[in-house]
């Protein structure tokens, strides 16, 4: 009897010594974790596309990617670059497949997991190889900015037709596709380097990043002042992009109601402002009005806008202020003229919103040129957006300190 107690407390010794040692072991390990991974970005003049440069395969080789907001994966042209020697074809019938939640064998005999990239920027998909190789990933501390790199085995991705770069930058060799799937570039890094399923993104008309960072609150680049001062609205839609509710939009003391089309996508796949025809139509007649009252005088339109001023003795900020009101009077997405108003020659500056049509998928598509300056959370997990501008400064000071050379 003695003896058995004896052996029981030998085993709770034995099992707690166990347990600590693993505590420990993880809390090291926790510790080695990069706090913060980033992907510095840059706008392209010519197309307006926001680009971005990973480090991927064996040897490590530098490459040039669109960034697609809402898009499933990150996709690449395999074939135009240099061999990867640790680069693996994916099987069809695997875990890895199965995460994608679209893999599917080919079907003439293949076995390779197949799944379907899409350029966002002109709306065509095609069919592409699930693989997996190497890739770096550029690391900081947030509080002193000290650049690290830590390199991710198992890194899945899809190889793409070279005809899917139709329409993208020179040099462009496949899409960062940021979205809310499985194997997404947030939900990579979360299973990666431990992370929450959460990025944050800060566009400017030169330079931004696409940070992830840990949940410890000195790891933010951005200060923890700045980040706790974001606003939050819920993320709707269950598809791979990001929607916000918009309940209405206010010019002035114009107020716009757009009733159940107020879905509202946020695509860096459109340099502008898309709106519905009718709401469109609504909408810059009330822009115009409030444009009236402060002396700005219309004039004819230059392609591809649908309303423009002249810009003689006009500032920026002295034009109308755009606000999405959001799920309360409370919460307002402002937009302010340096985000609204585009300049297209010395004289002349357009409304950069612009007419979608009448069969537009959303019935509202925020796009680049409105997303910039602004600090974006995106929160897969709780399917939250945080937001809040950051004027008078511009996201490419925070971005100065990691914008990455051609090689590691």
């Amino acid at each position: 009897m003695a003896s058995s107690s004896i052996y029981q407390i030998f085993l709770l010794f034995s099992c707690f010594f166990f347990l600590s040692n693993i505590l420990e072991v993880q809390s090291f390990d926790d510790e080695l974790l990069p706090s913060s991974i980033v992907f510095p970005i840059i706008k392209d003049v010519s197309t307006l596309q926001y680009i971005t440069t990973i480090h991927h395969g064996s040897p490590l080789a530098p490459i040039k990617l669109v960034v697609d907001l809402g898009g499933p994966l990150i996709w690449v042209d395999c074939a135009s670059g240099l061999v990867s020697l640790s680069r693996r074809v994916i099987p069809n019938q695997s875990i890895q497949c199965s995460r994608t939640g679209t893999g599917a064998a080919r079907d003439v005999g293949g076995k390779a997991c197949d799944v379907f990239p899409e350029n966002g920027n002109i709306g065509l998909a095609s069919r592409g190889e699930l693989v997996e190789d190497t890739i770096a990933l550029r690391s900081a501390d947030g509080s002193k900015l000290d650049p690290l790199i830590t390199t991710v085995d198992q890194f899945l991705f899809s190889c793409a037709p070279a005809s899917l770069l139709q329409g993208l930058a020179s040099g462009v060799k496949g899409m960062l596709g940021l979205g809310r799937g499985p194997i997404s570039l947030p939900s990579q890094l979360a299973t990666a380097v431990g992370h929450h399923r959460r990025f944050f993104m800060c566009l400017s008309s030169s330079n931004g990043l696409i940070f992830s960072h840990s949940n410890r609150p000195k790891d933010s680049i951005f200060g923890t002042e700045t980040t706790k001062s974001l606003m939050y609205t819920p993320l709707g839609g269950s598809s791979q992009d990001y929607f916000i509710n918009v309940k209405s939009i206010k010019i002035g003391s114009n107020q716009l109601l757009l009733g159940d089309k107020g879905m509202t996508k946020l695509s860096t796949n459109v340099p502008y402002t898309t709106m519905e025809s009718s709401i469109y139509a609504t909408f810059t007649e009330a822009y115009k009005s409030a444009a009236g009252s402060r002396n700005m005088t219309a004039v004819e339109p230059v392609v591809p806008f649908g309303l423009c001023f002249s810009s003689k003795g006009i500032d920026e900020s002295l034009v109308p202020v755009i606000d999405l009101v959001l799920q309360s009077e409370m919460v307002k997405w402002r937009i302010h003229g340096a985000n609204s108003m585009v300049r297209v020659n010395q004289e002349v500056m357009c409304l950069g919103f612009l007419d979608g049509g009448s069969e537009l998928t959303s019935s509202i598509v925020l796009g680049g040129a409105q997303l910039e300056e602004n600090l974006l959370e995106f929160d897969l997990g709780t399917s939250m957006l945080g937001f809040r501008s950051l004027r008078p400064t511009s996201c490419s000071i925070f971005a100065a300190d990691f914008m990455l050379q051609e090689s590691l």
